[in-house]
């Protein structure tokens, strides 16, 4: 199958930035027909030229492909794997002998993968094949949960949390070998210094974005070995400012700080929240933040021309006790543009709430998709006040 697109245009396949690039073509039979992507008319080298050797290389054009002028950055909140769902993606996966979570995230995957830069927060740890698994206080989750969010179509997933050392150094290295294995990048925990100290930043055609995680604090019972403190980036101002300037300085044009942090259940930041976000948003090393752990969705707002959604709620969790609240969720989009001064800044936000549906089946549910129902009525209403509750000026979803 050939897609037919200039040389060096993007290419969308799945959802998927994609990049075509020329190559010098060798000459050597009686004509050479070099076909660009199936496309337009095919260009002939003549064998024996009427001045000249047949020439071993044809130089081509210069396609060098310009910057993209804007790019939309999409995030989500927690991905915290309970039991019950780790049974709904063995019931899913049943037919094939194995565990799938794709299915329950299918719903949102057309959404996520629209994104030029899709990055999720994964709050638990993922542990080998075998198990054994587990889920509240100390989580343990199967590795196929990175299959099914590369799937979704996230490109990064934050991994600093309180739930980060629930496996201990090990914990931490099957994580990252399983987002490794199904090409999700990371930030927030590390398995040794040389990758702690190495910024991490993903080119969009061009446009490099750094992305730094950190965490308020970790679970009870855990704690970061002081002769190995790459296992999870605990945070303070100074040490977001510090990998955030980092970034910049090993080339990013933004970066976006996932922090863990605040009081769970709670539907408005508090004010250490919002003094954290105050100070760094001040500071060029910082031009957005993405935040987790209240298990609810919280404001979103803008503070100079710079974002922070305080909190992104649930993306997929099942709690013992599900709260309301604790099943919704918003997949946020800050689309960026160039200023006058050419600097990159959030020109448009807008989000698309969702709920975990719990069944049966567990599924996580595009509200907009949803059948009209009280339930569903409710939960729209709520993000909506919380979301723009700070009067930030937040886009309906279009």
């Amino acid at each position: 199958m050939y897609v037919c697109a200039p040389l060096g245009q993007d290419v969308r396949v799945l959802g998927q930035r994609r990049r075509r690039t020329a190559v010098p073509v060798a000459a050597a039979v009686v004509a050479t027909v070099l076909m660009l992507a199936g496309c337009g008319q095919p260009i002939l080298v003549p064998a024996e030229p009427p001045d000249g050797p047949v020439p071993t290389r044809v130089p081509l054009p210069d396609w060098t492909p310009a910057k993209p002028t804007k790019f939309t950055l999409l995030a989500s909140g927690d991905v915290l794997i309970h039991p019950a769902l780790t049974e709904q993606a063995a019931a899913d996966g049943q037919a094939a002998g194995g565990r799938d979570y794709r299915q329950i995230l299918a719903g949102v995957k057309d959404v996520v993968r629209a994104a030029d830069l899709a990055i999720c927060h994964l709050q638990v740890p993922l542990g080998d094949a075998d198990g054994p698994f587990a889920g509240y206080p100390a989580f343990n989750a199967p590795p196929e949960v990175a299959t099914a969010l590369a799937d979704a179509g996230y490109d990064e997933c934050s991994t600093a949390s309180n739930h980060t050392l629930d496996g201990g150094p090990d914990g931490v290295r099957s994580t990252l070998d399983a987002l490794d294995a199904a090409g999700i990048g990371h930030t927030g925990s590390a398995r040794n210094a040389a990758e702690a100290a190495t910024a991490r930043i993903v080119d969009l055609d061009g446009v490099r974005i750094g992305h730094v995680s950190f965490t308020f604090a970790l679970n009870v019972g855990t704690s970061r070995p002081a002769s190995q403190p790459w296992l999870a980036n605990l945070l303070t101002v100074d040490a977001v400012l510090q990998a955030g300037r980092a970034a910049k300085a090993a080339g990013a044009d933004v970066v976006v700080a996932s922090l863990h942090w605040g009081g769970e259940y709670a539907a408005q930041p508090s004010s250490q929240q919002q003094a954290m976000a105050t100070q760094l948003l001040a500071d060029p090393a910082i031009d957005l933040i993405i935040g987790h752990n209240a298990h609810t969705v919280q404001p979103f707002e803008r503070i100079g021309d710079k974002w922070v959604a305080y909190d992104l709620g649930n993306h997929l969790a099942r709690h013992a006790e599900p709260r309301g609240t604790t099943e919704e969720g918003v997949i946020a989009r800050f689309r960026f543009g160039k200023n006058q001064a050419g600097r990159w800044v959030v020109d448009r936000v807008d989000y698309v709430p969702t709920l975990v549906d719990l069944g049966p089946p567990i599924r996580l549910r595009d509200l907009g998709d949803m059948p009209d129902g009280e339930r569903t009525d409710t939960a729209v209403r709520r993000i909506a006040e919380v979301v723009s509750s700070r009067g930030a000026p937040v886009v309906p979803r279009g």
